[in-house]
């Protein structure tokens, strides 16, 4: 029995993932329009453009559906994160679908459900591996 995500791939649009400190989230990727922009070692923001392929987005997708991202709730922030002085990382990563989309918005520090957490980091990892591929290519 082949089990049917509740966003299928043949619907997908794009994929956006944001990242840094919650007050600056400087490092931004968005698979519609390929704009990467991220800090460099020297601390400047560097703006390019990043093509992610057709199987990159198709593998994502696929963890999506393993890692169970669709059921995860869409705020995992912790109430007061709110500079870079908490030395904590934010993340958001979305979705998007023809007619929906599902996000998650995620603090390292969140303290919910060790599974839940695992799994939002694990996801988190994926997408990063496969944008270092993609600049890899480059």
């Amino acid at each position: 029995m082949i089990k049917n995500a509740p966003f299928r791939f043949s619907d997908f649009e794009s994929i956006t993932f944001s990242y840094g400190p919650p007050d600056r989230m400087f490092t931004t990727f968005d698979s519609k329009t390929t704009n990467y922009q991220y800090v460099n070692k020297s601390d400047s923001v560097v703006k390019t453009t990043l093509k992610l392929r057709q199987d990159d987005l198709l593998y994502l997708h696929r963890k999506a559906v393993e890692y169970g991202f669709w059921n995860f709730p869409d705020d995992m922030t912790v109430p007061g994160n709110t500079d870079s002085t908490a030395n904590v990382m934010r993340f958001l990563l979305k979705f998007t679908y023809k007619e929906k989309s599902k996000q998650m918005i995620f603090d390292t520090n969140y303290p919910g459900d060790p599974k839940l957490r695992d799994a939002a980091k694990t996801m988190i990892t994926e997408v990063q591996g496969i944008l270092k591929d993609a600049e890899d290519r480059k």
